[in-house]
């Protein structure tokens, strides 16, 4: 027997089948495209997330046959809000996580409610992004839309109403609508009145690792499937990557290298605190029961593209000559600048997340000199990720304590140099995982809790947690590097001051 897990992300859904005992035995993906149809306004069909997870596991079932699936459990990202009748039928489209139309819904809740008792109650900054706002957008903009639905859901409840199941929300997820109270774990009475809009409109409360349904004879014909396969609840995709990473126990943290890097240390209480509050950090349930998640993210992928794009195409072609991949081409041409570069670039193309967490701010390059050639400018923006990742661990320690050792996972975590940068700034200790798709691991352990393969959370990392290597950090390039971790300290507040003139 065997275990999916699925991750539905803004951008592709990934599946990969594991062994009871955590082995990749197959894996598959889809991509898709949002559509923008205005400022800060980013949609897509709800469709198109139900066609990709169908396409994904009928792929997988397909290369599995001897070693038949026994339970699922679906990962998502959170924010994006889909409206469905009683039938589970969309009334509109999928509004996304990236978008930010209901900014003036926000404002509101600043004005007439409050940033810090939204906060206080829902471990989340106020944002325009979150669900809630979203919805109250779709009332005042598009009452017809809101008329006709019955729910609004987030894309892991909207995929179990796909396999014609109920509409179970778990509490992570549920936690990224700004609508949900961390401390009693339920739809929070005091927002809803507040805005006037009834629990009911949101998904069935539930624990991950809930068993929810078995799949129908017709749903599972359609997925190649057996029927009667276990349908686990899942989670947040950040959780999930967690669990999947082992990091379960107060005091452990990974880190998920993707387009955004994110810092996910786990605890008994969530920290959303005052000072917490100062760094705009998430703190939320976690899909482990009784513990909960602080985050601390920033975008870091956008960067490297942007490199890529614009400085590298004649290395693309070469890689692509040699059958290679662009990235160890550039890693193997930079292995003769040892030393750091002096040169300070910060990632924020799309703006700054934690601990500045600021729209208007924006990508910079300080230090070049005419020695400086496309590849110390390729070396320093992975120094400066690694100098952002340094401010954010140091901001998650003072809220949720010191720190020792990092699991970390992700795409971002193919090259062993930027795992060697990480460590050597921070000065913290990096185990990395036998393979990237924590998230869909950690989505097959949930499954494989309802199915009572695992006893419980400690039990499926005990039976599954695979660590591929550990990079620690070197104290003399620690020490190396300490000057232009300071400078590169300075230069939020430098540039915010000159953005002011």
């Amino acid at each position: 027997m065997s275990l999916l897990g699925i991750d539905i992300g803004s951008s592709s859904c990934k599946g990969v089948i594991f062994s009871i005992s955590g082995i990749e035995l197959a894996s598959e993906s889809q991509s898709y495209s949002t559509v923008n149809i205005g400022p800060s306004m980013v949609e897509i069909d709800a469709m198109v997330f139900r066609d990709a997870a169908f396409k994904v596991i009928r792929l997988l079932s397909e290369r599995v046959k001897n070693d038949p699936v026994e339970a699922l459990a679906i990962s998502s990202h959170g924010e994006t809000t889909i409206p469905v009748d009683k039938n589970g039928n969309t009334t509109g489209p999928a509004i996304m996580n990236s978008d930010n139309r209901a900014a003036g819904e926000a404002e509101w809740w600043d004005k007439t409610f409050g940033k810090k008792r939204i906060y206080k109650i829902t471990g989340v900054p106020l944002h325009a992004m979150f669900s809630l706002n979203k919805i109250m957008w779709i009332r005042k903009n598009k009452p017809e839309i809101y008329a006709k639905t019955d729910k609004f859901l987030s894309v892991g409840d909207y995929i179990l109403t796909q396999l014609d199941l109920l509409p179970y929300t778990d509490y992570s997820l549920a936690s990224r609508t700004m609508a949900f109270d961390i401390h009693n774990h339920c739809w929070s009475e005091k927002i809803l009145t507040h805005c006037d809009i009834p629990k009911e409109k949101f998904g069935i409360l539930a624990a991950s690792g809930t068993l929810v349904g078995r799949l129908s004879k017709e749903i599972a014909s359609q997925l190649g499937l057996m029927e009667g396969t276990v349908v686990a609840l899942g989670g947040h995709d950040q959780p999930c990557g967690a669990l999947g990473a082992g990091v379960i126990a107060s005091g452990d943290t990974s880190d998920s290298a993707g387009t955004y890097e994110c810092l996910v240390a786990v605890s008994d209480k969530p920290y959303n605190t005052d000072q917490a509050y100062k760094y705009n950090l998430n703190s939320y349930c976690h899909v482990v029961p009784n513990k909960y998640v602080t985050l601390a993210f920033f975008p870091a992928g956008f960067i490297i593209n942007w490199f890529i794009n614009q400085f590298c195409e004649n290395d693309k072609m070469n890689a692509e000559k040699e059958n290679n991949n662009v990235f160890d081409l550039l890693n193997k041409t930079i292995e003769s600048i040892t030393e750091p570069t002096g040169i300070l670039v910060t990632p924020h193309l799309v703006g700054s997340c934690n601990p500045h967490w600021d729209a208007n701010a924006t990508g910079s390059i300080i230090g070049l000199t005419s020695s400086s050639d496309k590849y110390h400018l390729y070396k320093a923006i992975f120094e400066g990720l690694a100098c952002e990742l340094a401010e954010n661990i140091s901001a998650l320690e003072e809220i949720t304590g010191k720190i020792k050792n990092v699991r970390i996972f992700g795409g971002n975590t193919r090259s062993e140099f930027t795992l060697k940068l990480r460590a050597d700034i921070a000065n913290k200790s990096f185990q990395l995982l036998s393979h990237p798709e924590a998230v869909c691991q950690g989505a097959a352990m949930l499954a494989g809790i309802a199915a009572g393969i695992y006893k419980n959370a400690e039990d499926a990392v005990k039976q599954t947690l695979q660590l591929k290597s550990t990079i620690s950090p070197d104290k003399e390039m620690h020490l190396k590097y300490k000057k232009q971790l300071d400078k590169y300290k300075l230069i939020y507040s430098l540039l915010a001051k000159i953005r002011k003139i």
